[in-house]
């Protein structure tokens, strides 16, 4: 598979255009020169989400050019849209999250601010934040295959979050990550054969707390368990979307 670049612009066959500096300087780093070629996707072009070849045909010294070419119609998308809300986990684990849940297929994440985040994000950092974790996807995309990008939305609360979700209309199954006795395993609560989108609610470090699983279970939310062992905030909705994978294509 040649080098992957996500190109957010209109692309058509037989145009030339000068790439984006950081894919450019990705270009430059791998040593490639006029008549290698690239493959360019933008995920929402008016032909499809396939990928286009493109040859470079000019290397400057900090900026690189490409002719458009062949257009491929290829679908790597999961079967079912499946929704991410998450507890934000700290440090760089949110970061890992984005990347490998992007890699899962994952169609949005929500990152939400709980009562036990240690993460806080609002005004200037927030929107730094929201720019990191989207430029972390397109990598994602870029070395996975993917054509679409998923759709990572602005940090907010929890409780805000509810009271916007409890007023749209939707056909989305909604599961709760949950610790709580007697909680149905996912594999049991989601249908394999069944489209539906899923929508995956999971806590931060620690969880949820009481409160807060009683506000998503008034919201509409299923309590779903992975298994006996606790996994981290990071893991846990990562390991839905892995399980829902592999079922895709067993």
């Amino acid at each position: 598979m040649s080098a992957r670049f996500y190109i957010d612009a209109r692309l058509a066959s037989g145009d030339t255009l000068s790439l984006p500096a950081t894919a450019a300087r990705h270009v430059q780093v791998l040593r490639m020169q006029p008549g290698d070629s690239i493959t360019l996707f933008n995920g929402h072009d008016n032909v499809g989400e396939g990928e286009f070849e493109a040859a470079v045909t000019r290397m400057g010294r900090s900026d690189v050019d490409v002719t458009i070419g062949h257009y491929t119609a290829t679908e790597r998308e999961a079967k079912r849209a499946v929704h991410l809300a998450v507890g934000m986990p700290a440090n760089d684990r949110m970061d890992w999250l984005v990347e490998k849940a992007t890699e899962l297929g994952v169609a949005s994440i929500q990152p939400l601010m709980t009562e036990r985040s240690v993460l806080r994000l609002s005004g200037e950092r927030a929107e730094k934040k929201l720019a990191h974790w989207r430029a972390i996807a397109i990598a994602a995309c870029e070395q996975c295959g993917r054509n679409r990008v998923p759709v990572i939305h602005g940090a907010t609360s929890l409780n805000q979050w509810l009271k916007s979700t409890a007023q749209q209309t939707s056909t989305s199954q909604r599961l709760l990550l949950s610790l709580q006795d007697g909680t149905q395993p996912v594999a049991q609560a989601v249908n394999i054969t069944d489209s539906t989108t899923l929508l995956f609610l999971s806590g931060p470090e620690g969880g949820l707390s009481p409160t807060e699983e009683a506000a998503a279970l008034a919201s509409g939310f299923k309590p779903v368990t992975l298994g006996p062992r606790v996994l981290r905030a990071e893991t846990a909705p990562l390991a839905c979307l892995a399980f829902l994978s592999l079922k895709d294509h067993s």
